[in-house]
């Protein structure tokens, strides 16, 4: 694997590469002074915690753990209070608790959380009724109601993402250390859920396993009160899609002197930007954060080849995601080839499935949703192709939400497109509500550790 020399690095250096999907501001001097002022605020995140999750998906490398990558697919400014919050992360610990007991599996656990307020979108206007409008590309750009003013990019909604995602942060760090993570506290995140869950009897066995096992180590010695068992880590991450948003809060960090992006843990690559010679990759490949890559249907090896050496030069383990997304119909005949090709030039990939976005469709009302059943049929061909061809499948990308949402088909609930119409909330792709994402994670259990 020969790595060819790069340019020399600035935080500023992807300025001279095109830059796809980036919004036009109406008044750049507006925009400027928004970006100066966001470059003296504090991080949102810091190194040491970006360099923890590095570590983390190193073993995910050597198979000794999971990843659970979850969360929103683009964040509201509307929805940044406690309660929701405190929903989404309620179920991506049941998640985790699930697959780590009964999947037998460390879980590193990434929230697509605190800074996924942007989305790429396929045109640049929609036709609203006979009203054409600028897209609606994520509220730190513009907002979603189908008007000329509302949707106007707003370079002063940058700043409003900025302490959207601290006051998330916020919260999300007084759950993870302050005991509501804990494992005895199971049993209350059970009865506090969606009522499909406490008629659930594998969720159910699962919460008296979990207290048996606690009520042991008591016996022991090995208190719950331990920190190890009442906090969690919860990592941060988003698509780094607004390159002027990214490098305000890009730092040096002083212990290392190396260049950190200090808005998330990880940041990833939309499959719509990830041109070897763009923007996005060069302004990636300048920081230490642990980075993805999202690949999709049209994929070409060598371009992937490329982006793997320009982000990764030095094939560090845990410094590289590639997160697919096929497709149910499409995985069997495009992932082997790209797992091939990679294994044989000795690039160091942690390997992710999104089974989210390749199984999306609109509906006879022109609504988009997607099928439960598919998006399991994808993590299960995912798996038995990395079985197939000696490569280690790391985990799962998924787009969820702690609320009874109805957007997408199927589950135990056998959601019908008939019963979209019930909760259908979603400003962009439609996600999994917290009882399919419960039940998902009980057939991840069993993928893992079929036994």
């Amino acid at each position: 694997m020969a790595m060819k020399k790069q340019n020399k690095w600035t935080k500023s250096s992807w300025r001279s590469f095109p830059a796809q999907q980036q919004p036009l501001w109406p008044d750049s001097n507006v925009c400027e002074d928004t970006l100066k002022n966001l470059s003296h605020l504090p991080a949102l995140v810091f190194a040491g915690e970006s360099r923890s999750l590095k570590q983390d998906l190193a073993e995910v490398l050597e198979g000794k753990a999971f990843v659970l990558q979850a969360g929103e697919c683009s964040e509201d400014f509307s929805r940044c209070h406690g309660p929701y919050i405190h929903n989404l992360l309620k179920v991506i610990l049941q998640m985790s608790v699930i697959i780590t007991y009964a999947g037998e599996r460390k879980v590193v656990k990434i929230g697509r959380i605190a800074g996924q307020y942007a989305k790429p979108r396929s045109f640049d206007t929609e036709k609203i009724g006979k009203t054409i409008v600028p897209s609606y590309r994520g509220d730190m750009v513009n907002s979603p109601e189908p008007t000329m003013e509302a949707r106007m990019p707003d370079p002063n909604r940058i700043l409003e993402g900025y302490f959207r995602a601290t006051a998330t942060l916020n919260l999300v760090r007084a759950f993870t250390t302050g005991g509501y993570a804990a494992l005895d506290q199971v049993h209350a995140w059970s009865e506090a859920s969606v009522k499909a869950f406490s008629a659930n009897p594998k969720y159910e066995e699962l919460v008296s396993g979990i207290k048996k096992a606690i009520a042991f180590m008591d016996a022991i010695g090995i208190k719950s009160s331990n920190p190890q068992l009442n906090q969690v880590s919860l990592y941060t991450s988003h698509e780094a899609l607004l390159l002027e948003y990214e490098e305000a809060m890009t730092r040096i960090d002083t212990t290392t002197g190396d260049w950190y992006d200090t808005s998330a843990n990880m940041l990833w690559i939309g499959d719509r930007t990830r041109q070897p010679d763009g923007a996005h990759v060069e302004f990636m490949r300048g920081v230490c954060n642990p980075l993805g890559v999202k690949i999709g249907p049209g994929y070409v090896i060598d371009d992937i080849k490329r982006i793997a050496a320009r982000l990764n030069p030095d094939n560090e383990t845990g410094r590289l995601t590639m997160i697919t997304r096929l497709g149910a119909e499409k995985i069997n005949y495009l992932l082997p080839p790209l797992l091939r090709e990679m294994k044989k030039e000795g690039f160091n990939v942690v390997w992710v499935c999104d089974p989210m976005h390749g199984n999306t469709y609109i509906n006879r009302r022109s609504q988009k949703t997607r099928k439960y059943r598919d998006i399991l049929k994808e993590i299960v061909k995912f798996w038995q192709i990395h079985q197939a061809e000696g490569t280690i499948a790391g985990g799962v990308h998924l787009e969820l939400t702690g609320d009874d949402v109805t957007e997408c088909t199927g589950g135990s609930r056998r959601l019908h497109d008939n019963d979209l119409r019930l909760n259908y909330q979603t400003n962009c792709d439609p996600r999994l509500n917290a009882e399919q994402a419960v039940e998902l994670a009980f057939e991840l259990a069993t993928i893992i550790n079929p036994s």
